[in-house]
């Protein structure tokens, strides 16, 4: 049912992602929840945004004009920020998504994550730690498109077995074997960018079987990790 599905704010810095992005990212949020309200900021007289003046309306954005009277001042930070709290004081969303590369959104997360709303960030691979880690997920736009992922992802399962091996060191277990959804939980919970497409897999379950350090097995319904 579409009313279950949480309602997001998406605000995009449209200074810090490249249009041809946009639409990759707009499916992302969608399988996540439904995103109905939808901005992009930007000082649109820059030749630098020409590229999303036919995203725009493809998408069903509001363009937001945020004019820098000062070089070297993001204006369109502050209006997003401004937004941002405007938005959050109406009560009428569940959830955020912004949309930047910039740490200078950490304490917008931090300050929406203190009143109860989910925080969804998605950035280039570049995004510092700081803005990624205070989000409750982070999203790296590198794996929303094929063409952007390289035989890099496949050459990291070694990161994603440390991963896998200190989340099950964190959950009890009588038998040694663990709920891949329980593990997956407590890896996002450490690491809010965990995605299984950084390493070349589309889902948990596949990178399960790819990582040579765990064995699995099927019990009903839930597939069931454990240490070789």
């Amino acid at each position: 049912m579409a009313e279950d599905r949480p309602l997001l704010a998406v605000l995009i810095d449209a200074d810090n992602v490249p249009a041809k992005h946009a639409q990759a990212i707009l499916k992302e949020v969608s399988s996540i929840g439904e995103p109905a309200l939808r901005r992009v900021y930007g000082d649109w007289s820059a030749e630098s945004l020409n590229g999303w003046s036919k995203v725009i309306p493809q998408l069903g954005l509001v363009a937001r004009q945020e004019t820098a009277n000062t070089k070297q001042k993001n204006a369109s930070d502050i209006g997003l920020v401004i937004d941002a709290m405007d938005i959050l004081h109406t009560r009428r969303f569940d959830g955020f998504v912004i949309v930047s590369s910039d740490s200078d959104f950490t304490a917008l997360a931090n300050r929406l994550r203190e009143d109860g709303l989910n925080v969804i960030g998605i950035g280039e691979r570049k995004t510092p730690d700081s803005l990624r880690n205070v989000c409750n997920r982070f999203i790296l736009i590198e794996n929303l498109s094929a063409e952007e992922r390289t035989t890099e992802a496949a050459q990291n399962l070694r990161d994603a077995q440390v991963l896998f091996l200190e989340a099950m060191d964190k959950i009890d277990s009588d038998d040694d074997w663990y709920h891949l959804g329980g593990v997956g939980s407590m890896i996002l919970a450490a690491h809010p960018d965990f995605d299984p497409r950084t390493y070349g897999h589309k889902k948990l379950s596949s990178l399960a079987h790819a990582i040579k350090a765990v064995e699995t097995k099927k019990t009903g319904n839930h597939l069931m990790i454990r240490r070789v």
